[in-house]
């Protein structure tokens, strides 16, 4: 096993700017995009009757998690109406190959959607795009699964291949729009992000790949980059839909995004890209890349989900020189691992979580939690809260040893990772966006 230099100096990033308070949580996983929740506070325990200072209902259906910026708290939906039989089976001859379960609608409106912090009333309902016969997608999947970006007063919405939307988060007026194609097959999946005055954007489709950066000022196009040619990979075995990391290394920006069949890092000035590994017939990746102790954590999907630990320092293939380790046992295809100190915490599909010593791999314990897991976790004030599908939060001591603290429940499903800002968690189900706060010592929320 090839030991860490000294010399490798690796620093996270923050893609939104400078280091933010407590109160921001402007994108998928937060200030960091690692799911790091900051100051102390936190509730520890909930239920409908418990700690909820508002629920608020969302119309329509999306998977995207809420951004926060001082009192407003942003989020996308989208509004199907189901074709009937007859609309169904057209559009699925023409455009249904090969996906899952698949949900076809007759129409779709895509909406963001801003809730006041404090109060939880909705301040800004704005619709961003609208289709006739939209793309079919897998019936777990939604038309509005990308998480938006919040930067600088501005609002990023991506909707995959249907678009990309800026517009001012005080006044909701829409600035520039952008359409991207590519055929996703089941749905959009990966989130936007902002670094300096970029928008970057991966479109990994079936048809082609690409990561894109945007002027985020005026939508236009920076630079684009192809992904490794797949072509003598069947078409289904092409797509991902992960969500990039920047950090830094030895003074060297860089942004880590994986694809189908690779692993690659790539200069996000320009898109040049820096480094490769090879994952083998890797697909359908879809969660976010962390990184700390001069290692970067990547997660694959399937056919079966691995994680490697990259040392990023390299140029070119470094599949047999930069893998520090790889993991393959309960490794988890949908939510993105969590770093704290020197471990990591992942929780698989089915609901195995386990820590693993992050400088070896090694499996410090592993625990069945109860329910199915596609939100990813968060460390916040020295615990580890996990997001089940049906609702229930586990609550759990961070440290080599599992110990639990609280279960929690509230109802309806969870696929959106949830946002932390102080001292509240805002958490979102298919039908309610939840702020759960415990009562101030004078009785106020």
């Amino acid at each position: 096993m090839p030991r860490l230099p000294s010399i490798l100096t690796l620093v996270l990033l923050a893609t939104t700017a400078v280091a933010l308070p407590a109160t921001e949580w402007p994108q998928f996983r937060g200030p960091s995009g690692q799911g790091q929740a900051t100051c102390a506070g936190w509730p520890l325990r909930w239920s409908e009757q418990e700690n909820i200072a508002w629920k608020v209902p969302i119309s329509g259906r999306g998977w995207s998690s809420p951004v926060v910026s001082g009192d407003q708290v942003w989020l996308t939906t989208a509004l199907d109406t189901p074709a009937s039989a007859e609309v169904a089976k057209r559009v699925l001859e023409r455009k249904g190959e090969g996906v899952p379960s698949p949900q076809v609608a007759s129409h779709v409106t895509l909406k963001a959607i801003c809730v006041s912090l404090s109060s939880g009333r909705v301040l800004r309902d704005v619709t961003l795009l609208e289709f006739a016969e939209p793309m079919v997608i897998c019936a777990a999947n939604s038309y509005a699964s990308p998480t938006p970006v919040l930067d600088a007063g501005r609002l990023y919405c991506d909707f995959g291949t249907m678009g990309t939307v800026c517009l001012a988060a005080d006044t909701g007026q829409v600035i520039w729009r952008r359409r991207l194609a590519v055929d996703h097959q089941v749905g959009p999946g990966s989130s936007p992000v902002v670094h300096g005055s970029l928008v970057i954007l991966v479109r990994d489709g079936i048809d082609q790949q690409y990561v894109i950066a945007l002027n985020k000022a005026t939508g236009d196009i920076v630079w684009q980059t192809e992904r490794p040619s797949l072509a003598a990979t069947p078409p289904m075995f092409r797509k991902s839909f992960s969500t990039p990391l920047v950090l830094q290394v030895d003074g060297r920006e860089q942004l880590v995004a994986t694809g189908a069949k690779w692993i690659l890092s790539y200069e996000p000035a320009t898109g040049k890209e820096l480094w490769r590994v090879d994952t083998g017939n890797s697909y359908s990746n879809a969660s976010r890349p962390v990184c700390g102790g001069g290692l970067v954590f990547v997660g694959t999907a399937f056919p079966g989900s691995v994680l490697r630990a990259i040392r990023p320092d390299g140029s070119g293939d470094v599949t047999t020189t930069h893998v520090q380790w790889q993991q393959q046992r309960s490794v988890p295809r949908q939510s993105s691992p969590l770093l704290v100190s020197e471990e990591l915490y992942l929780v698989s599909d089915n609901g195995v979580a386990s820590c693993l010593d992050a400088r070896s791999g090694a499996v410090h314990w592993t625990e069945l939690l109860p329910g199915s897991y596609a939100a990813s976790p968060v460390f916040a004030e020295g615990r580890i809260y996990y997001f089940a599908d049906n609702g229930k939060t586990t609550v759990a001591r961070v440290g080599q040893q599992y110990v639990p603290l609280a279960e929690n429940q509230v109802e309806g499903r969870v696929l959106a990772s949830p946002a932390f800002v102080a001292p509240a968690i805002l958490l979102r189900t298919d039908k309610h966006l939840y702020c759960i706060r415990q009562p101030a010592a004078d009785g106020k929320r």
